[in-house]
This record gives structure tokens, sequence and C-alpha cells, in this order.
């Protein structure tokens, strides 16, 4: 059950950001089964952006409008204020890091994979420039650095985030940025502009803070 694990966030909360994978595979059920856990529990405004396993079923777009009729803001490359805070928010996509990020060179499908890095950086970037308010937060599904991806197995950091997804970053600063799907990478790290990233996946939160609720509270100074 969900809600007693989130209910504690409505005292110590303005807003929730949930960075993806909101359903197990993507069904409709399991969207309906979120939004009556969330409509139970959560009394403050959400902002979501979609993950992976969202999208496993091809039933991302009914996903995406149960949610939206539950009151939740999804996000997928726009930007969204609450209560003076604006938040950019895009899904993300995978593709590696720093030299080691995957280049559009070779087989159709390989292009064809970049693209999807390159549209969603694109979105990313489209969202944060519409950001007009003093405090900003960024949120995505995929890491935008490769500090949040470690202490996962070398073999999926590829698979987890892409570098292409920091360069709007530099371009766009923030207060912060959230991001899920490494469940077992680190819970922090920072661009090479020096904004800090912090990994929210559940798994990760909950065997790090074990005797916490499985969400993390930060607070933007004003300024």
């Amino acid at each position: 059950m969900l809600s007693p694990l989130l209910a504690p966030v409505n005292d110590q909360a303005d807003f929730l950001l949930l960075c993806g994978d909101l359903t197990d595979y993507g069904l409709l059920e399991e969207a309906h089964i979120l939004v009556e856990e969330l409509a139970a529990a959560v009394k403050i405004p959400v902002v979501a952006v979609l993950g992976n396993h969202d999208f496993e079923s091809g039933q991302q777009v009914e996903v995406c409008k149960i949610l939206t009729q539950a009151g939740i803001k999804v996000l997928d490359g726009e930007a969204h204020e609450v209560q003076g805070t604006g938040i950019a928010g895009a899904k993300g996509f995978s593709g590696g890091f720093g030299r080691g990020t995957l280049g559009a060179w070779g087989e159709p499908a390989t292009k064809k994979y970049v693209q999807e890095a390159i549209d969603e950086a694109t979105k990313f970037e489209s969202a944060l420039a519409r950001l007009r308010t003093l405090q900003r937060v960024a949120m995505l599904h995929y890491s935008p650095i490769r500090g949040t991806v470690e202490g996962e197995p070398l073999e999926i950091y590829s698979y987890l985030g892409n570098s292409r997804l920091e360069e709007p970053l530099n371009r766009h600063p923030v207060n912060m940025v959230f991001h899920g799907h490494a469940h077992h990478g680190a819970l922090e790290g920072r661009t090479s502009g020096g904004v800090p990233v912090f990994n929210v996946a559940m798994p990760l939160l909950m065997r790090s803070f074990p005797n916490q609720p499985p969400f993390r509270v930060f607070t933007l100074e004003n300024g």
C-alpha cells in the first residue's frame, strides 16, 4: 500500500514530485490504482514525469490522461509553477555519459536511438527555457549526469541516462535537479556547472533511509 508511506508528506512539503515509473507495466489498471492511492494520501499538489516502465504496454497516452484527470500535472517538455516555484520536466532518455555518449553514426537503428535522446534533451531544454520564477527545479526520469548512477553495474550506465540532458542545465541553471531510474545509484551528484542533482528512485531511498518514509524533503532558499 502506497498511501501510508506517502501520507506524512502533507505535513512536510508544499508539493510532491514523482520522477517516473509510476506503474510497473504501463497498464491502465495500474494507473487507476496509483491515482486512488495518491488521492487517499496526498493532499498537496503533485507533479510527475513518466518513466520507461510507463511506456511498456504502449498505453502511455492513456496513462497520462488518467493521471491528469486525477489532478496530477504530468510534464513532457513543459514548465509548470507551483506556489512560486517553477518546475521543468521531461522523461529524458538513455545513451551514456561524457566520451561514452552514443553518437548518431552507423546503422539506421543506432541513429534512430540517438535521435530519441536528442529529442528528449530538446524537450527538456524547451521546458527549462520557459521557467520565469526565481526558484527553479528540474525533474527527469533518466539521469543527466554519471555521478548519480555510480553504484550501478558499469555495464548498464549507458541505459540510465545521458549527458545530452546535462547540456541544457548548463544553459538554463536551476536550483536543483531530481531523477529516478537508477535504483542502485548514488543519492547525490552535481552537473559540471555545479547544480545539485538528486537521485530519488524509491528503491534507493528505501534502502538508504530504512527508517523514514520513501521520499526526501528539500528546502529552496529565498533570494
